[in-house]
């Protein structure tokens, strides 16, 4: 099939690979110059791990091109896949779906023949009816179907999530675009990934419901580890035997410093604004929302406390700045709202992360960056763990504690053992566990 990708960007480029790698023609469409001049240069807008190797090997076999002109690809493609940004918009936090609608109109004028018209991005309820309107106005001789086949890609594992899919959903009740998707996603069967048709308007809100049911289940369990440190139980035990009962699972179980990123924090906020449109508010996912943002710069009160309740003129090691490790996606990072709080305290603050620092730069001000874990940690009063990179899973506690000014550590995604550190030295404070001894300076 010839496919053609409106946006270059996270979703659109890992699935415009994917679907190169399946044997598809793609060719993926970005206003932006400069990122199409990288990628033909073999160079990533975005850090995901295997992405690189993916893009240049379709490259090569001749499978996968970019451009910034829409009209040919269009006009030659099956299928045309609008994956642009839909960011909160300022103001309401409902999503801003300007760039759908400018993408729609410039697609309805290019196409030729049957197109089947997808929605890759995330949209609201009735993006899709509105999607169709605005290419209608723009070309009444048009002849398309718009569809809704969200994705459902964890940045850091992306590759695999849309190679070996949970469910794949298209929304649409024409036949004729069902039978073009079925063609595109053909490769999968083999994989048995079940395949669910459903009404466009309900395939929007799949995805908007998936995610903020996940961001729920993340942060009910960061109350539950709160009340955890206070009756003295340890809230992964929690998690272990609340994931043993497969109604509900343990992924998205794992307490911290609450979550972030590109996706959770937008949806549940769109989600709450589309709930308001149609008077039926969502009062869970407000609750959610409200927790989540209190919480983050909660941790810099947590590690205030840890270090004896003064930070003023000490040093405060970071390790960890992306919302997730494998990624360089600094998009409403916990580590944000900590950072800027314990500047607000007085602390001076080294960071380091292994791709996200250059990201970092453009939203934290008055950081040191470091070349790794142990740089980072010298002369450090206090060393914070934000995202748990695989790097830091197994750090020689004892350079590290020889590297700072006083050995305390906090945790905040619970890497390790608070007997392994307490064993070397350090006073550990994780989280939803109990906690050693602060010590005092």
């Amino acid at each position: 099939m010839r496919i053609a990708m409106i946006g270059s960007g996270y979703v659109g480029l890992v699935s415009g690979a994917c679907f190169a790698d399946f044997g598809h023609q793609v060719v993926c469409v970005d206003k932006d110059a400069r990122k199409i001049d990288a990628l033909r240069q073999g160079e990533m807008p975005i850090y995901e791990p295997g992405l690189a190797e993916l893009v240049g090997n379709n490259v090569r076999q001749g499978r996968l091109s970019f451009t910034t002109e829409l009209n040919e690809p269009v006009a030659a493609a099956d299928a045309v896949f609008i994956a642009v940004g839909t960011p909160s918009r300022r103001g309401d936090g409902h999503a801003d779906l300007s760039y759908v609608f400018d993408a729609a109109r410039e697609v309805a004028r290019a196409i030729d023949g049957f197109t089947a018209v997808i929605t890759k991005s995330t949209v609201p309820v009735g993006t899709g009816d509105e999607v169709e309107r605005v290419m209608r106005q723009a070309s009444a001789d048009a002849d398309f179907a718009v569809v809704s086949n969200p994705e459902f890609l964890r940045e850091g594992a992306a590759i695999r999530d849309f190679k070996h899919p949970d469910r794949i959903v298209i929304g649409t009740q024409d036949e004729r675009a069902k039978a073009v998707l079925a063609e595109i996603y053909r490769p999968l069967y083999l994989n048995r990934s079940p395949i669910m048709y459903t009404e466009r308007r309900t395939a929007e809100l799949i995805k908007y419901a998936a995610n903020a049911f996940l961001a729920t289940k993340i942060t009910f369990i960061n109350e539950i580890a709160d009340l955890a440190e206070k009756v003295g139980a340890n809230v992964q035990e929690v998690a272990r035997g609340m994931g043993l009962d497969n109604r509900i699972g343990g992924k998205f179980l794992h307490a911290g410093p609450g979550f972030g990123g590109s996706c959770f924090p937008k949806d549940t906020l769109a989600l709450i604004k589309t709930g308001q449109d149609y008077e039926a508010p969502l009062r869970i996912v407000e609750t959610v929302v409200a927790v989540n943002d209190q919480r983050k710069r909660a941790m810099a009160r947590k590690v205030l406390a840890a270090a004896g309740g003064n930070l003023r003129d000490k040093t405060v090691a970071v390790l960890g700045l992306t919302f997730k490790p494998n990624t360089d996606d600094m998009r409403d990072s916990p580590s944000i709202p900590l950072i800027t709080a314990l500047q607000d305290m007085g602390a001076q603050v080294r960071a380091y992360d292994p791709e996200g620092m250059e990201q970092a730069r453009a939203v934290l001000n008055a950081v040191t960056y470091t070349k790794d874990a142990y740089d980072c940690a010298k002369g450090a009063d206090v060393l914070v763990i934000v995202t748990e990179w695989e790097q830091f899973r197994a750090l020689d506690l004892d350079a590290l504690r020889a590297a700072m000014n006083n050995p305390v550590m906090v945790d905040l995604r619970n890497v390790y053992p608070s007997e392994d550190a307490v064993k070397y030295g350090f006073s550990y404070s994780g989280v939803g566990r109990s906690q050693t001894p602060s010590v005092r300076s």
